[in-house]
């Protein structure tokens, strides 16, 4: 889901003049010169609630949510009146995924002002992630009355419209993204793609958000293609030679490409709308993506070895990946990393079946960790022959199934075709679909969600059970 949006509380006339100078700064996005005047301000007067709620907003929205609960609870508790104090109390109990508490600070600033509509679409969002999509859409859909031009608010109902598995309505309201303050403007040059047919021309379709999403959506694109004529995908260099395999009647360049002559553009994100992609529609849930045969075949070779040395021979080969990308150039997909990565020794549990063998598929920061497994944990660690997509796909190709946090991998194994048991975040992405173990959008993929914030014993332990079971049943036809 989005972030939740900030309220202002603006000072009265009568107010400390640092503080005004403060939420100047703050609105002019000079957010550390904002940050020092709220210190002055409150040094002088540590009871200004305006201070309070607007310096307390800020540093939630710079990520300081331990620092900023304090402050925006004293904000309440001076000026219980205040209906941006109690919004923005509201969004960092909500940041620190205490989403009842949540809830009720934000019905407490809608008791005070019932058109608040920031109140009211962040409501939405923590109904949101707890599942309750019905009772949310009842709240975005009223924030959206009362700002209709508002692309925040809108991209809220369009992603609780998409977790609710309403996709007719939820990819068309998702073009609304555009216009929020998280992913900005589109970067399309040319005439925008709506969907018609485009006999004669060329469409060139741009990537969109992370590795993830793009090996998520370029699914769709030879459906794109029978619209038309041709097709140039632009995608980051790390994917490239991987989708130019798997999709060799398209053409394929990196984004650091001049596009060739084209005639339409549209954001690989859009392909669902343009499409009419509903539930029911979900097109190649059982694979897509073609690894390369000779790095298949050297993978092989190697894999062979390290049996060899080990004198092992496993029951199941096991892919492991425990986190993300913190991508912290953008701060609501660091936020979302921190609540969907774990420690790999949080994996402990895993090393309690026998016979299996675990190849660590994590690359980035959290790759040092496969230097020390957990006790009993056999794990294999290639990842510095991991040097980009292709890589990974030959190696996945060679394992009977892969284990991950909610990240690019997912999407790579499954799309490849394999088994993929998923650990899933409680606020999880819109498009897992609550309620669900299994995906419409992948065939093999099977989830484990979180029952409760910070709850990873339950899905963890419910997956050893469950892998245990599976060790058992593949030794016994063995």
């Amino acid at each position: 889901m989005i972030m939740p949006e900030h309220s202002f509380s603006e000072p009265s006339a009568l107010s400390d003049a640092q503080v005004m100078d403060a939420v100047a700064l703050q609105r002019a996005n000079r957010m550390h010169e904002a940050v020092a005047a709220y210190k002055v301000a409150l040094e002088q007067d540590p009871d200004n609630a305006y201070a309070l709620s607007n310096y307390g907003g800020l540093l939630c929205a710079l990520g300081e949510f331990q620092t900023a609960k304090p402050l925006l609870a004293r904000a309440v508790r001076i000026k219980p009146d205040m209906p941006d104090a109690w919004s923005n109390f509201g969004n960092v109990l909500f940041e620190l995924q205490d989403y009842n508490a949540a809830i009720e600070a934000y019905k407490q600033c809608l008791t005070l002002q019932p058109q608040h509509a920031l109140a009211l679409s962040n409501l939405g969002v923590a109904l949101d992630c707890q599942g309750r999509h019905e009772l949310a859409l009842n709240f975005h859909n009223a924030a959206i009355q009362i700002e209709p031009e508002n692309g925040q608010n809108r991209t809220n109902h369009a992603l609780s419209l998409l977790a609710h598995g309403d996709y007719q309505e939820g990819f068309k309201a998702y073009e609304w993204r555009w216009n929020s303050n998280i992913i900005g403007k589109h970067n399309l040059q040319g005439p925008v793609w709506n969907g018609e047919s485009f006999v004669g021309k060329t469409l060139l379709i741009h990537t969109e958000g992370g590795f993830g999403d793009m090996l998520h959506f370029v699914r769709f694109v030879p459906y794109a293609a029978q619209r038309g004529g041709s097709i140039i995908v632009k995608v980051r260099k790390e994917l490239l030679t991987l989708l130019q395999r798997s999709f060799p009647e398209q053409l394929f360049i990196t984004v650091d490409d001049v596009a060739p002559p084209h005639d339409l553009e549209c954001s690989v994100g859009s392909l669902p709308y343009l499409l009419g992609t509903t539930l029911d529609t979900i097109p190649l849930a059982s694979g897509y993506l073609t690894p390369d045969p000779v790095r298949v075949a050297d993978w092989k070779a190697r894999l062979d070895k390290d049996l060899f040395f080990m004198s092992a021979s496993p029951t199941l080969k096991i892919g492991l990946v425990w986190a993300g990308s913190p991508h912290r150039e953008v701060r609501y997909v660091e936020f979302v990393d921190q609540r969907r990565s774990i420690n790999l020794q949080s994996m402990a549990p895993l090393a309690q079946v026998p016979n299996i063998l675990f190849y660590s598929l994590q690359v980035g920061e959290k790759s040092i960790q496969a230097k020390a497994p957990p006790a009993g944990m056999k794990l294999v660690n290639h990842a510095n022959l991991l040097h980009n997509f292709d890589d990974t796909a030959a190696l996945i190709a060679n394992l009977d199934m892969v284990i991950s946090v909610d990240t690019s991998v997912v999407h790579l194994a499954a799309g490849l075709g394999k088994p993929v048991w998923m650990l899933s975040r409680f606020d999880q992405c819109w498009r897992w679909l609550s309620g669900r173990t299994d995906s419409p959008w992948y065939s093999n993929l099977r989830i484990y969600q979180q029952p409760q914030p910070f709850d990873w014993a339950t899905p963890i332990n419910k997956m050893v059970s469950d892998l245990i079971k599976l060790e058992e049943k593949t030794h016994n036809l063995k």
